[in-house]
């Protein structure tokens, strides 16, 4: 088991000091849901959200919050963003955008793909990449649907670095 990267000896939190270690190509793929129900599914994917155009705004957050991570998260370091993208794809499986389904699952997936050139992995970026872009989702949404549920928000790949490619074969949770 790797020791932990952030702690120093007496198990104080500190930031890791990567002066010493390889610039490389980093980047990282995250991934996430959100659920709604079949009424708001519906007016995301044909553009009736009051608001405005939903997953425009969430693919902008999205980009935003990649290049605010070092800001957000304790301990990150902040990192000159070569490229941030955010991608959406309806699930809609089991979903009746009629409204005539009682049980039937309808998704949003959100993924972020984050690129630097650097000493340090762009992984929380991706992360926080999706996260908020699934939060404008359910911020704009919420009018129509407050029992919307983020779920399955996980690292998909990362590449580049010391410890080279890792890819979650996982899947979620």
């Amino acid at each position: 088991m790797p020791d932990f990267t952030h702690l120093d000896a007496q198990g104080n939190a500190i930031m890791v000091d990567v002066s010493q270690k390889e610039t490389s190509v980093r980047q990282a793929v995250a991934t996430g849901k959100i659920k709604m129900s079949p009424e708001c599914f519906k007016k995301v994917r044909e553009g009736g959200i009051m608001k405005g155009d939903v997953l425009g705004v969430a693919r902008i957050a999205g980009i935003m919050a990649t290049k605010q991570t070092g800001a957000l998260i304790p301990l990150c370091h902040p990192l000159s963003i070569e490229h941030a993208s955010v991608e959406f794809e309806f699930d809609d499986g089991e979903c009746a955008v009629d409204n005539t389904a009682v049980d039937g699952e309808c998704a949003v997936t959100a993924r972020c793909s984050v690129k630097t050139t650097g000493a340090t992995g762009v992984e929380m970026e991706a992360l926080t990449g999706v996260t908020v872009a699934l939060l404008t989702i359910y911020d704009m949404c919420k009018a129509i649907d407050k029992g919307m549920e983020l779920c399955e928000i996980y690292l998909l790949e990362k590449t580049g670095g010391k410890s080279g490619v890792y890819r979650n074969e996982k899947r979620g949770c």
